[in-house]
C-alpha cells in the first residue's frame, strides 16, 4: 500500500479514513462482515489481470491453466461446504446469480411468487423497479400482521396464494426476515402447483453451511447466494444445486438434440447469458473463504453469530422495543420504531453520529416511504468476527438505547462514541490499509 500512497495519495487517504471508520466504529449492518487477510490478499492478486470466459477446461481465452486450478478449488470446496452436486462460482453478485436463475427458469411475463419486499423480501424477488418485476409477473406472499404468527410467514396463506396464481416459480429468501424457513413445506406447495422452487440464501448462507439453520438444498431445485454476509467471503455470488436434474422445460442443445440438465442451463445463463468474463481474483478469494468456512472454527463463529443476535433481540424486547416477529432465528433483527415516535432515517442518523452503523429499513405494513421508513435493520456477523459475545452485544444494545432515547443530544452521542471506541479497541481489527 506504500506504493499507492505515493502514486495516488487521494485514494489512499480515502481508504485510510474508511479503515479508521471500520476499526473504530460498530458495524451492525446485517449484510456486512470483515474478511480475513488471506481473502483480501487473494482479491488484490495478479488474477485481476486475467480474462477467462467459459469454464475450467473449456475457456475462450488462452493462458488459463492456473486460473482453472483456482476455480476448480473454489468449486470443489463449495460442493464440500454445502454438500451439493453442482455449483457455479462465477456470478459477480447475488443479483447476477438471481438473474441467471430467472433466465434459466422463466420466460418473459411468466408468473412467480416471492416474499414481498415490504415484508422483508429482496429487490430481485419482484420489485417493480427491478428487472425481476419489470420482465416477469410478480405475485407476493407476506408476513402476518397480528396473532400468534405476527411478523412471520403463514405457510397456509402461501399455499392459498400459490393455488390462486399458479406460479412458474416460487422464490424463498429475504433481506430483512429474522426467522428460518420451512423448506419442506415450500417444496410441497411447489410440487402441488407444478412450480420450480428457488431459494436465495444470500443472508443466511454461512449459518446454513455451519448447520445452525435449516438446509434448503435437499428441497429447492436451485439455490443462489452471495459469498459475503454471514459466509464471510468477498463480495460476489454463487449458484448451487443439491442434485442436478434434467431441465424442466424439455429444451435441447441446438446441435446434439440431447436434453440439457439444470446445471448446464445455469452455466449458460451465467455466461454468456448474463455476464462476460468472470472476476478471477474474486473467485480466488471465494476459494480462500470456502476453505476457512470448512474449518471447525467457522461453525463456532456461526453459532456465536446466532447467539449474539438472540441476545440483542432479547435485550431490545426487555427495553420495550418492538422486535418484528418477536425475536430472531438467524443473524439479523428488525426493529419497528413506531412505538418510539421515531423514523428509521432519524435512528440511523443518530446512531451513525455515535459511530454505530445500522441501516434504515421498511417494516411490514409500513406507513412511511423507503427513504424514511419506520424501522432499522441490524445484524451480528461483523461484530462477531471482531470477537463480541452475548455480553458485549447486550452492552451495545444499551448504548443504542441511550442514543435512541435522546437522538438530538450531542452530550449522549459524545459519551457513547467514547464507549464505542473503548469497546472497539478491546476487540481490534487488522489494518485494512496495509493488509
Amino acid at each position: 500500500m506504500s506504493d499507492l500512497k505515493l502514486q495516488d495519495p487521494d485514494v489512499y487517504a480515502a481508504l485510510a479514513r474508511e479503515a479508521d471508520r471500520q476499526n473504530n466504529g460498530l458495524e451492525l449492518i446485517a449484510s456486512e462482515n470483515f474478511v480475513s487477510r488471506s481473502v483480501m490478499q487473494a482479491m488484490g492478486s495478479s488474477l485481476t489481470n486475467k480474462y477467462a470466459e467459459g469454464l475450467p477446461g473449456r475457456r475462450y481465452y488462452g493462458g488459463c491453466t492456473y486460473v482453472d486450478e483456482v476455480e476448480d478449488l473454489a468449486r470443489s470446496r463449495a460442493r464440500a461446504l454445502f454438500g451439493c452436486e453442482w455449483v457455479n462460482v462465477q456470478p459477480h453478485s447475488g443479483a447476477s446469480a438471481n438473474a441467471a436463475v430467472y433466465l434459466t427458469c422463466m420466460n418473459p411475463r411468466d408468473t412467480f411468487l416471492g416474499l414481498d419486499l415490504a415484508h422483508g423480501g429482496h429487490l430481485t424477488h419482484g420489485s417493480p423497479v427491478n428487472f425481476s418485476g419489470i420482465l416477469y409477473q410478480a405475485e407476493y406472499y407476506g408476513v402476518e400482521p397480528d396473532g400468534p404468527l405476527a411478523g412471520r410467514i403463514d405457510m397456509d396463506r402461501v399455499r392459498d396464494t400459490a393455488l390462486r396464481v399458479r406460479p412458474r416459480m416460487i422464490s424463498i429468501g429475504a433481506s430483512a426476515y429474522a426467522r428460518d424457513f420451512d423448506y419442506a413445506a415450500f417444496r410441497a406447495i411447489a410440487d402441488e402447483v407444478g412450480a420450480l422452487l428457488w431459494m436465495d440464501m444470500a443472508h443466511p448462507a454461512g449459518l446454513i453451511a455451519a448447520g445452525v439453520l435449516n438446509d434448503p438444498l435437499p428441497h429447492a431445485h436451485v439455490v443462489s447466494t452471495t459469498t459475503h454476509k454471514t459466509l464471510r467471503g468477498p463480495r460476489g455470488g454463487m449458484l448451487l444445486i443439491g442434485r442436478d436434474f434434467p431441465n424442466p422445460f424439455g429444451r435441447t442443445a441446438p446441435k446434439s438434440g440431447r436434453t440439457r440438465r439444470m446445471g448446464e442451463l445455469l452455466d449458460s445463463a451465467v455466461f454468456p447469458g448474463t455476464q462476460g468474463g468472470p472476476l478471477m481474483h474474486v473467485i480466488a478469494a471465494k476459494a480462500v473463504a470456502f476453505k476457512e468456512a470448512l474449518e471447525p472454527s467457522f461453525k463456532e463463529y456461526a453459532r456465536q453469530v446466532q447467539r449474539n443476535a438472540a441476545a440483542m433481540a432479547e435485550e431490545f424486547l426487555a427495553r420495550g422495543y418492538h422486535v418484528v416477529s418477536g425475536g430472531t432465528d438467524n443473524h439479523l433483527i428488525l426493529l419497528d420504531l413506531r412505538n418510539r415516535d421515531m423514523t428509521g432515517r432519524q435512528a440511523e442518523q443518530a446512531l451513525q453520529a455515535a459511530d454505530i452503523t445500522v441501516n434504515k429499513n421498511m417494516v411490514p405494513f409500513d406507513d412511511k416511504s423507503p427513504f424514511v421508513t419506520s424501522g432499522i435493520r441490524l445484524g451480528t456477523p461483523a461484530v462477531t468476527t471482531r470477537g463480541f459475545d452475548e455480553s458485549a452485544c447486550t452492552v451495545v444494545v444499551g448504548m443504542m438505547d441511550r442514543v435512541l432515547q435522546a437522538p438530538q443530544s450531542d452530550t449522549v452521542r459524545r459519551a457513547v462514541r467514547g464507549e464505542v471506541l473503548e469497546l472497539c479497541h478491546a476487540h481490534p481489527l487488522y489494518d485494512f490499509v496495509t493488509a
